[in-house]
């Protein structure tokens, strides 16, 4: 197989010499956001399915896979996103535990039975779509980033039509959009469980929210300690040290993973 194209490169995943990934700076190259997510997210270890939306290029189910041995499948619309999913899924030599699927999240239930997935997660395109002078031109980037194939109200149907009763839902996205999360995840019976705000440093503002839903939970939500990823002086800070390069057992959400 031809594993790279174009300006791919391929990357260690993060300090794991076992996994690797394949990414571009034109098309997809995976963020904080993404490492965050899969730290925060509870999952089941030897029993369930897992979906993750909006995959990109898969780097989700392969940190995921890292804690958890259950069959995963990552959803992707992009062509080419969706392509060097694949050949991610393939390199690490993981087909028989991870699926990429090429679909528009709005209609994938229509592969999958209703309600059949133990845990969603997803890390969405964060921004509203404005005007067109206000996105990147990278059309790539573009569709990852802004709120034009899909929308936070599309994100939430879908995760609770794939999604079992009891079942949990995992994303992240910008702390600005909190109040559009919890009005609209009472729509699909989604009830916020826990939150997590990560900060840049601890004298900025906070710039990301990880959040997790319960499909027909009862309230009560529990607030998370913040995450702050750089010191002052640019540095990362110690707790963000340990979750991009630790290991696993040194995160309490990577210690304690919950059977869903």
């Amino acid at each position: 197989m031809t594993w790279l194209k174009d300006d791919e490169r391929i990357d260690y995943l993060l300090a794991d010499q076992k996994r690797r990934i394949i990414q571009s700076p034109s098309v997809f190259a995976f963020s904080a956001d993404a490492v965050l997510l899969a730290h925060f997210t509870y999952l089941p270890i030897k029993k369930g399915k897992i979906i993750d939306l909006c995959t990109g290029n898969g780097v989700i189910p392969l940190f995921l896979s890292k804690r958890s041995q259950v069959e995963m499948v990552g959803v992707e619309i992009q062509e080419r996103l969706f392509d060097m999913a694949k050949r991610n899924v393939s390199l690490n030599g993981l087909e028989e535990q991870i699926k990429i699927v090429h679909e528009d999240l709005k209609v994938v239930k229509k592969q999958f039975p209703h309600e059949n997935f133990d845990l969603v997660t997803c890390n969405p395109p964060y921004f509203k779509e404005g005007t067109p002078d206000k996105m990147n031109i990278n059309e790539h980037l573009r569709l990852a980033r802004h709120e034009i194939l899909c929308d936070l109200e599309d994100v939430l149907k879908a995760s609770s039509q794939l999604v079992k009763s009891g079942g949990k839902v995992s994303l992240v996205h910008r702390p600005e959009r909190l109040s559009d999360m919890f009005h609209l995840s009472a729509q699909f019976k989604l009830e916020p469980k826990r939150i997590q705000l990560v900060y840049p440093k601890q004298t900025k503002e906070a710039n990301m929210l990880l959040i997790e839903f319960v499909k027909d939970g009862q309230s009560g939500l529990k607030v998370e300690p913040p995450i702050f990823i750089h010191e002052e002086n640019g540095d990362y800070t110690e707790e963000m040290t340990r979750i991009l390069y630790g290991e696993e057992g040194t995160s309490t959400h990577g210690a304690h993973s919950e059977k869903l």
